[in-house]
């Protein structure tokens, strides 16, 4: 194809440019693109929005920079241009003025696209099961060329000129358990023993407000050009490292500050510590993991009634195991600065562990 292109763009830049469009279309088709990756795939190339009305009159509809438009009962007034699509409804841009020279290429590549998903029954699937891991590799990849970094984001119904999040969970659980981690993300794979969310546009309300299952931590990266996401895949990264499943389940690397540099530090390095070996040593006794587990909700909420809150315990219960943890500890957690030590110190022992 590489060497074609090179020929064809010495002769003719109009056909060489017909050839991509053709193997932009044949490549979303070979990687099972569902009907919504295959309408913001659409627009992402044609600049323009773009829709498909199904089988049963309900449309698909996606802008250009990847965000999903207001759903029709059918095809929206006088579309500028369509086809029809074999086993499923039509297919359409919705370009004001006048058409592109390849629009009429690219509305036909779609409709062609749009009749292998019906074939593959495929039409009503929502992109948000797992993607090919390989793009998601690709697209948080530190060696990958430009290029293919913004295919694989096509690929992924992802805009390569809009920023995105990404979000790395431990924990992942299958089914529908996994449904609220889904819903924020457009492509989502396991990269490196860990699942890696690409969280775009329209998602950042979702996003904000995750609430991952029981058991599930997740760290959330600071927003990035969608051609560096690796940036903020490894932001995502460190954040995972301080989130803890029953005190801090999600946490976002934009809120730590200055405490992610702790991140920064060797895990021997914090081995090492001789406040640590006193923690874990506390934590191998009975019912110590439950009281560390209220202390460092009671340092994060600063009250006993809101660790009470964050463990779903009576704030007696959570104040019985605090008194007891920062007796043995040596901490007088009413001092402000022993509060401090405490959460310094629980926060590295999570940090020790990776």
């Amino acid at each position: 194809m590489e060497g074609l292109l090179l020929r064809l763009s010495a002769l003719d830049p109009d056909a060489e440019a017909a050839v991509r469009v053709i193997a932009y279309f044949d490549a979303l088709v070979t990687h099972g693109a569902s009907a919504h990756a295959v309408v913001r795939a659409t627009a992402a190339l044609a600049e323009c929005p773009a829709g498909w009305v199904l089988g049963d009159g309900t449309s698909v509809r996606y802008a250009p920079d990847g965000s999903p438009l207001e759903r029709l009962g059918g095809l929206p007034p006088s579309p500028p241009a369509s086809a029809a699509v074999s086993g499923g409804g039509t297919v359409w841009l919705e370009r004001t003025g006048e058409p592109a020279p390849l629009d009429p290429l690219v509305l036909e590549r779609m409709a062609v696209a749009a009749s292998t998903v019906c074939r593959q029954g495929a039409s009503r699937r929502e992109p948000a099961g797992p993607a090919d891991p390989a793009l998601v590799e690709l697209v948080l990849s530190a060696e990958a060329e430009p290029e293919s970094r913004v295919r694989a984001l096509r690929l992924l119904g992802l805009a390569p000129g809009r920023p995105l999040r990404v979000a790395a969970v431990r924990g992942v659980p299958s089914g529908p358990a996994s449904a609220p981690l889904a819903r924020c993300g457009a492509a989502r794979a396991v990269v490196d023993g860990v699942t890696a969310v690409l969280i775009q546009s329209s998602a950042e309300a979702a996003y904000a407000g995750l609430s991952p299952d029981r058991g599930t931590t997740v760290g959330v990266g600071g927003a990035a050009d969608a051609e560096h996401a690796r940036r903020s895949w490894e932001q995502a990264r460190v954040a995972l490292r301080f989130a803890e499943p029953d005190t801090a389940p999600v946490v976002r690397y934009d809120a730590l500050g200055s405490l992610a540099m702790l991140a920064e530090l060797p895990a021997q390095t914090l081995r090492s510590r001789p406040e640590l070996a006193v923690v874990e040593a506390y934590a191998r006794r009975p019912g110590g993991e439950a009281d560390l587990a209220a202390l460092a909700a009671f340092c994060r909420s600063g009250s006993l009634r809101g660790a009470a809150t964050r463990l779903h315990l009576h704030h007696s219960s959570v104040a019985d195991r605090v008194a007891r943890a920062g007796d043995a500890l040596g901490w007088d957690l009413g001092d402000p600065a022993d509060r401090f030590r405490a959460m310094v110190a629980l926060t590295l022992r999570r940090l020790a562990r990776d």
